[in-house]
């Protein structure tokens, strides 16, 4: 579904990724590891033109690398990043309308407020509340369920857990498991280990910009000098 070849990017001088390669398929889960600053987030930034870069990327056997980030949206691809990006003063139900990409032919039955609501029935009872009075767990599901409105093939989730409750964590993990169950591929970001380990089946692992493992999980966990050299501090 994915396939992105000799990905460069940077920020302004300072050239971040060198020559990532990576390829997902339909319906997988694929997390993308390493230390903060290996290049993950700028990945995701990079694939959704958020940032200068050159190579290839290709969605569904398109290439889409010369399109701005809102026609790659419309080609299917989803991004939730790490900072939320709400809309604090809109109202919930206004934050997941403001998702829909109209015009563009749903796989299957589109994704509605309806749905979000029976994901995560919190956001349901706070539907007329602003999105900036949630906890950040809530606004998480808010960013992910307001992704899922443009019925994307394909989602990147960028550190969706990363400073929320145990138990907002483990909500968080119920619901990637769902969406992925409802036909929706996921590259994830994700710092927790445990649940990276737990959802996805395949892995890659980054270091200094750069692709340095590849594998299923249970062939990663069975590695333990690229968790000691790229993840363990």
């Amino acid at each position: 579904m994915l396939t992105v070849r000799d990905l460069d990017a940077w920020y302004g001088k300072s050239q971040v990724l060198r020559g990532v390669a990576l390829t997902i398929g339909e319906g997988e889960i694929v997390a993308l590891l390493g230390r903060n600053g290996a290049g993950r987030s700028t990945t995701l930034k990079a694939i959704m033109g958020g940032v200068q870069r050159t190579g290839s990327i290709r969605l569904n056997g398109q290439e889409i690398s010369h399109l701005a980030p809102h026609a790659i949206a419309r080609a299917g691809l989803g991004y939730v990043p790490e900072d939320r990006a709400i809309f604090p003063d809109l109202t919930v139900a206004e934050n997941l309308i403001l998702g829909e990409k109209r015009g563009v032919a749903a796989r299957g039955a589109p994704f509605a407020l309806a749905d979000a609501y029976a994901l995560f029935p919190r956001l349901g009872e706070r539907a007329s509340a602003p999105a900036g009075a949630l906890s950040g767990g809530e606004q998480q599901m808010l960013t992910i369920c307001r992704t899922l409105m443009g019925n994307p093939r394909l989602i990147m989730v960028d550190e969706p857990t990363e400073g929320l409750a145990p138990m907002m964590v483990e909500r968080v993990r119920d619901l990637l498991a769902e969406v992925a169950r409802r036909g929706v591929t996921i590259l994830l970001v994700e710092q927790k280990l445990a649940i990276a380990l737990e959802l996805a089946e395949r892995l890659y692992v980054m270091g200094h910009g750069s692709i340095v493992f590849e594998g299923t999980a249970a062939e990663f966990s069975a590695n333990a000098k690229i968790r000691h050299e790229w993840l363990e501090v």
